[in-house]
């Protein structure tokens, strides 16, 4: 019986041991593809898999049952992981529990939508090509959904470089005679038409506020560049005309700040519009504005992380996971948002230390949040009209694609905190 009781007692620890091991995917240095490594998350979410993401802990490493499956998608993906077993994952824990981190657990793949005109245009869009380089599935849509309520099918919304004021951009003075232009002016004239509005600039708005909905509704949305400004502009300018007669054969309203409806945007306040066509600027929110000579180059420019409490504040410290607090800086015709027109409740989470320059925010919006991000692409300092796009193979460990990524995988964790 002694003899059978031992034998019982080594296979419990045989056992023990090996349904306790688990894999870990580092995000610090360590790691081979910071980008691809959230594809991996979503990768085991899609089959049913659990995610722990170890908020603070190596720069937001990603902690998973031991599995070959996984195993043999980081070895095809090119992402480091390491094996681990009870006595480590228990060290893990402890240092979790006795720093600033905490645990969160992912457990359902995120629906992704990504809003961008079906046809492209001559500029890219760091998110979708993030979403394709880590191999996150999402779906494009555009106004016709928007507006025959689709949006309520997805969990998260990013917003492609589009202008939700009707200006076509604000590219008039440089690039009107184009063929993407008029193209663009064609089609974004027949979807107004199609859906009974008099112009682009009422369609536009009629968008904006369909997905300030979403948003009030509990959804997910991201924007970068001038998709950040102009869909807070197109809220507060709902009442009111905006738009240049070059762009819709009506005049401005000469009345229009005083109708501008602050209350109805999420972001943004009290700023001072640039209604002249021939200007490449929305307004006074940019800073440094678009239209005015730099002083700094991409060697002095750069802007730091704030740093959250993983256990009291999981939602911003999830935001801000990176394997450095330092980020390169990079311009786009939205390049960063001055902190006075800020509303009082935006959460600053990325600044520029040596100017007005605030770079990376978030906010609450009835049950859902949104997330700002200046500037156009993360490793391209100036990425013009026509240039190529971005090869991420060579900057996989990029830090400010990680801040795209960190809020795709935000959804998958909604309020679920883990206690360690």
């Amino acid at each position: 019986m002694k003899k059978y009781n031992m034998y019982v007692y080594i296979i419990f620890i045989f056992f023990s041991f090996t349904f306790t091991q688990k894999l870990i995917i580092p995000m610090d240095q360590s790691q081979n593809d910071h980008l691809k490594a959230y594809g991996i998350a979503f990768f085991a979410l899609n089959n049913k898999i659990n995610v722990d993401w170890l908020l603070n802990y190596k720069g937001g490493s990603f902690m998973i049952d031991n599995n070959s499956i996984i195993k043999n998608e980081c070895i095809l993906r090119g992402v480091s992981y390491n094996e681990i077993n009870a006595t480590q994952i228990n060290n893990i824990y402890q240092s979790i529990e006795e720093n600033n981190m905490d645990i969160v657990l992912l457990e359902k793949e995120p629906k992704i939508a990504v809003y961008s005109p079906p046809d492209k245009l001559p500029w890219d869009d760091a998110v979708t090509l993030a979403l394709s380089y880590a191999e996150i599935k999402y779906t494009v849509i555009f106004d016709h959904e928007v507006l025959t309520d689709k949006l309520s099918e997805y969990d998260w919304l990013h917003l492609h470089h589009e202008d939700f004021t009707g200006q076509y951009g604000k590219f008039y003075k440089n690039y009107r005679n184009k063929p993407w232009y008029k193209k663009m002016e064609q089609d974004f004239n027949k979807i107004a038409r199609d859906h009974d509005f008099s112009s682009v600039h009422n369609l536009k708005k009629a968008v904006a506020l369909k997905i300030k909905e979403y948003i009030v509704n509990g959804g997910f949305m991201f924007a970068m560049c001038s998709a950040t400004d102009s869909f807070d502009i197109a809220l507060a300018a709902h009442k009111t005309d905006i738009a240049a007669a070059v762009f819709d054969g009506t005049p401005i309203d000469s009345d229009y700040y005083s109708k501008l409806d602050f209350n109805n945007a999420i972001a943004f306040e009290n700023y001072i519009l640039y209604t002249d066509p021939m200007i490449y600027e929305y307004s006074s929110i940019d800073f440094p504005p678009s239209h005015m000579p730099r002083t700094k180059g991409a060697e002095a420019d750069y802007f730091t992380l704030f740093e959250f409490s993983a256990k009291w504040d999981p939602v911003p410290t999830m935001l801000t996971q990176n394997h450095v607090s330092i980020i390169n800086g990079f311009m786009g015709q939205s390049t960063g948002f001055n902190e006075k027109y800020l509303k009082d409740y935006i959460l600053i989470m990325g600044e520029d230390p040596a100017s007005e320059q605030v770079k990376y925010i978030h906010g609450n919006a009835g049950k859902g949040t949104f997330t700002f991000l200046g500037g156009h692409d993360p490793e391209d300092y100036k990425h013009y009209v026509g240039d190529p796009a971005t090869d991420l193979s060579i900057h996989r460990n990029s830090p400010g694609y990680r801040l795209i990524l960190n809020n795709v995988l935000f959804p998958a964790a909604r309020k679920k905190k883990r206690k360690t």
